[in-house]
């Protein structure tokens, strides 16, 4: 059996042809928001830095610069950097600075 990528056919089916899965940046109103939450952290919060229209790899960066702002940890899940602790005044100070436009949302 050859590696032939075939995923449908009899004898004259749909075959779907193999495309690259390139992680193009997040299309979005072009607003960063940033959230407080706490929910399934054992009630310790975190500041959700939501809508940045960057790649994995540009969030991985701003990420650690936030962080090194901060003075706290923090992460990258699923396109949202996630910095521990109520920063929220801080990030946006920051982020305006580098020409976001930013929204503090949420309570």
């Amino acid at each position: 059996m050859s590696n032939s990528r075939l995923v449908y056919s009899t004898d004259q089916g749909r075959i779907k042809t193999s495309s690259s899965t390139a992680s193009a940046a997040p299309s979005g109103d072009g607003i960063v928001r940033l959230h407080r939450e706490s929910k399934g952290r054992g009630g310790k919060g975190v500041t959700l830095v939501k809508g940045l229209p960057l790649e994995e790899d540009a969030l991985k960066t701003l990420s650690k610069k936030l962080k090194q702002l901060c003075g706290t940890g923090g992460t990258v899940k699923n396109g949202v950097i996630e910095i521990q602790g109520e920063q929220r005044e801080k990030i946006a100070e920051w982020l305006k600075k580098e020409g976001y436009t930013v929204k503090i949302a949420g309570g």
